[in-house]
């Protein structure tokens, strides 16, 4: 890889590269335009030959929006997880280069990209039934943004055109979930079933799916009555890998008798059963698992769910939303939402607030009424 400056005016410089063909092997010269000093020159002409031998090279005034988004979600894989970097070549390839895949790079505009969340709102889905909803749109816009500023970065563009676009509206949709009695209908439609476990895992202590799959009997303690969610199932492609919790963090459920009188009575019953196969249970096994020991994966999980719940006249909610049944449950009860945050592994308190403070009925009311009390005695002592 060899490159070299050339003065065509005072201050103004042509970088000539000599770049390999990886088809034929011979090399091929590209020239940018530099302004600057003679060091200047040698700099950048220094750091364009790093590029182009570490593999990242691209040609901006040729390069198309579809070529760069490749490029990135190559550059993308190394730091994020597996299942976000899927997710973001989804959203790259089907949804996004589709509309602004074909324009050159350089002549990307923000109109260029609010003409094409338009046209996605409308008419962007693949199968032609319509448009996409405005929160893939808003994912859309995201993955966008977030592409374009490491092309700024990489100095393949001056700005970021998407900063000057707002993606569209997203309406928060009303949460629903099942209330106390339908709650303890589900439990009585699931018990006897292989979702009967993952279930009140759910509703009980609101793990989530990928949390459920990954569970082991050494995180479960039935004396200190205590669950220790530190892994999380993530399924793609058909493989599934345990990473940590989806806060980044481990955390300790506490388990209500309820709970522990259920889990003692599945580990026996979990424990005759291999021993059929000639399998002693150990702590090293899921607690959901088939009855050959093996981990129930979170797609089966659901699938499974969706059978189910079809065949009782209980509302057909997600599996994912009895982790908001027991959110609601807990707030609903006067939980203090600190609490209710470390149970259901939020970051922040915050989140949690966020999401459920609408389940939280005479909040505001008890508030008022407890500045107004102590407002009233503060008076009565003066």
């Amino acid at each position: 890889m060899k490159g070299h400056i050339r003065e065509r005016s005072p201050g103004h410089w042509a970088i000539i590269l000599d770049i390999p063909d990886p088809q034929t092997g011979k090399r091929r010269r590209k020239w940018h335009s530099f302004k600057g000093t003679k060091r200047q020159a040698q700099i950048e002409s220094a750091r364009l030959i790093s590029i182009v031998q570490a593999g990242s090279y691209l040609e901006p005034s040729k390069t198309t929006v579809a070529e760069y988004l490749d490029k990135w979600l190559e550059h993308i894989k190394s730091q994020v997880s597996p299942r976000t970097a899927e997710r973001y070549g989804e959203l790259a390839r089907k949804n996004i280069a589709p509309l602004i895949g074909s324009i050159a790079l350089t002549k990307l505009t923000p109109m260029a990209i609010s003409t094409a969340y338009s046209t996605a709102l409308t008419s962007g889905r693949r199968d032609g039934g319509g448009g996409l909803a405005p929160r893939t749109v808003h994912h859309c816009h995201r993955v966008l943004k977030q592409a374009l500023a490491q092309a700024v970065r990489w100095e393949l563009l001056a700005r970021n055109p998407a900063d000057a676009v707002d993606p569209p509206k997203v309406e928060r949709a009303t949460m629903t979930t099942y209330d106390l009695k339908q709650t303890g209908e589900l439990i009585g439609a699931m018990r006897g079933t292989g979702l009967f476990i993952p279930t009140l895992l759910a509703v009980l202590l609101g793990m989530r799916r990928g949390e459920i799959a990954a569970l082991r009997w050494r995180s479960v303690d039935l004396d200190a009555g205590q669950v220790a969610v530190v892994e999380s199932a993530e399924q793609m492609n058909g493989t599934v890998r345990l990473k940590p919790p989806k806060s980044g963090r481990a955390r300790t459920v506490a388990l209500a008798q309820t709970i522990v009188d259920e889990l003692r009575a599945h580990r026996i019953e979990q424990a005759q059963s291999l021993l059929k196969l000639g399998v002693r249970l150990s702590e090293d096994h899921f607690v959901c698992a088939h009855a050959d020991g093996r981990m129930m994966q979170p797609t089966w999980i659901t699938h499974e769910w969706v059978r189910l719940i079809r065949g009782t006249e209980l509302p057909a909610y997600r599996f994912h939303d009895l982790r908001h049944a027991h959110a609601t449950h807990l707030l609903a009860s006067g939980a203090h939402p600190k609490v209710a945050s470390e149970r259901l592994g939020h970051s922040k308190v915050g989140i949690t607030l966020d999401l459920y403070s609408h389940v939280m009925p005479g909040m505001q009311e008890d508030a008022a009424a407890r500045a107004d009390a102590a407002l009233q005695a503060a008076m009565k002592k003066r």
